[in-house]
C-alpha cells in the first residue's frame, strides 16, 4: 500500500522515533558495568523486599519495574513518593532495598524522600541519566541510563529515557531470575491465573475423561461392540486394553474408515486387527499444553490422545475440545 504524502510524513516522524530509542538502547547497553552486576547481586541477597519509586512517568515505569520483579520472583512492591512521604513509610521494613528511577535526579518529591529512607537503612540503587545528581549522590549503587535525547522534538516529554529505565528495569529482573535459579513451575506458582496460567500448571490429569467417562473397550470383544462404545462414549475413539486394563492400542474413527475403504466388512474383523498398536500417548502427568503441542503441531494434526500412565495402564483419553474449552 502506497501512502499519501500526508501519511509519507507520519511515517517518516515514526521512523524517526523509532530509530532514537533504538539508539538509546545500543548506548545503555555500552553503559552497563560492574555496578549493574553488583546491583544484581545486591537485589538477590534483599533480606525483605524491593520499593521502587519514581515521579510522574518515571514513576509509571517504577510501578512496571516493581511488576517485573514480583512475577519473577523478587518481592517488590510500587512505592509512590507523596504517599509516602505523607504517611506511606509505614510500608517499608529492615532489609528492604530501594530502585529509584529518575532521568535527572533531582525530583523534589524523591530527593525529599531519601534521607528518610536511608536513616532507617534502606540502601538504594539509582537508574538515572545523571549520574552527579542528588539522587545519584544519595546512592548506594548509582546504574546510569544515558540518554543523548529525547525523542519528543521539543526534547521535553520522557520518550527515550523512559524506554532506558524500563529496558534497564527488565534487563535487572531477568539477570535475577538467572541468578535464583527461577525457573518455569516458579513462574507458574506466580501466575496462576489466565490463559499462560493455565498453559504452566494444568496437566493432562485436571483435564483427561477418566473412570467411567474414559472410552475403553476390551482386546476380546467384538468389532460391533467396540463401535457401539466409540458412539456412546462420543470421543471419535476408543483405547484397547487387556484384562488388567493394560494399553494394547487405539482405534480412531480413522482406522474404521480406512478398514470400510479396503472394502472389509468391519463386523467379521477381530478388534485387534483394526487396532493401531504403536499410537502417539501421554501421561497423566505431562502439562495439558503438551498434549495441544502433539495433536496440533504436525502436517496431520488428530483429535485425541490414549493416556496411559507408567504402568502401562489406560487411564484417560483427552481430546483436544476439551482442551480448547480450558483455553489452550
Amino acid at each position: 500500500m502506497t501512502p499519501s504524502r500526508r501519511d509519507a510524513k507520519i511515517i517518516r516522524e515514526i521512523r524517526r522515533v523509532l530509530r532514537l530509542e533504538t539508539a538509546t538502547l545500543v548506548g545503555l547497553g555500552r553503559a552497563v558495568d560492574a555496578r549493574y552486576a553488583a546491583a544484581v547481586r545486591l537485589l538477590s541477597r534483599c533480606s525483605g523486599k524491593v520499593l521502587v519509586t519514581g515521579v510522574g512517568k518515571s514513576g509509571l515505569i517504577a510501578q512496571k519495574i516493581a511488576a517485573t520483579l514480583s512475577s519473577t520472583g523478587t518481592p517488590a512492591v510500587h512505592m509512590d513518593p507523596t504517599d509516602a512521604l505523607h504517611g506511606g513509610m509505614g510500608l517499608v521494613q529492615k532489609g528492604d532495598i530501594l530502585i529509584a528511577v529518575g532521568k535527572s535526579g533531582e525530583s523534589d518529591e524523591l530527593n525529599a524522600l531519601l534521607p528518610r529512607l536511608r536513616a532507617l537503612g534502606v540502601k538504594i540503587v539509582a537508574l538515572t541519566a545523571n549520574p552527579r545528581s542528588t539522587l545519584a549522590r544519595a546512592a548506594a549503587l548509582v546504574l546510569e541510563t544515558p540518554v543523548k535525547a529525547e525523542a519528543c522534538p521539543l526534547n521535553l516529554a520522557p520518550t527515550c529515557s523512559t524506554t532506558a529505565a524500563l529496558a534497564a528495569g527488565d534487563a535487572l529482573a531477568v539477570a535475577l531470575m538467572k541468578v535464583r535459579g527461577f525457573d518455569r513451575e516458579h513462574f507458574a506458582l506466580n501466575h496462576p491465573g489466565g490463559r499462560l496460567g493455565r498453559r504452566l500448571t494444568l496437566k493432562v490429569s485436571d483435564i483427561m475423561r477418566c473412570g467411567t467417562d474414559n472410552p475403553v473397550v476390551r482386546s476380546d470383544v467384538s468389532a460391533m461392540s467396540m463401535l457401539i462404545e466409540m458412539t456412546r462414549m462420543c470421543a471419535g475413539a476408543v483405547s484397547v486394553i487387556d484384562r488388567r486394563s493394560r494399553f494394547l492400542g487405539l482405534i480412531t474413527d480413522f482406522d474404521i474408515r480406512q478398514v470400510l475403504g479396503k472394502g472389509f466388512d468391519i463386523r467379521k474383523l477381530p478388534v485387534q486387527s483394526i487396532m493401531n498398536r504403536r499410537p502417539t500417548k501421554i501421561a497423566p502427568t505431562s502439562l495439558a499444553a503438551r498434549a495441544v503441542e502433539i495433536m496440533e503441531d504436525r502436517k496431520n494434526p488428530f483429535n485425541v490422545l490414549p493416556v496411559v500412565d507408567s504402568h502401562g495402564r489406560s487411564v484417560g483419553m483427552i481430546h483436544i475440545h476439551d482442551l480448547h474449552a480450558r483455553g489452550l
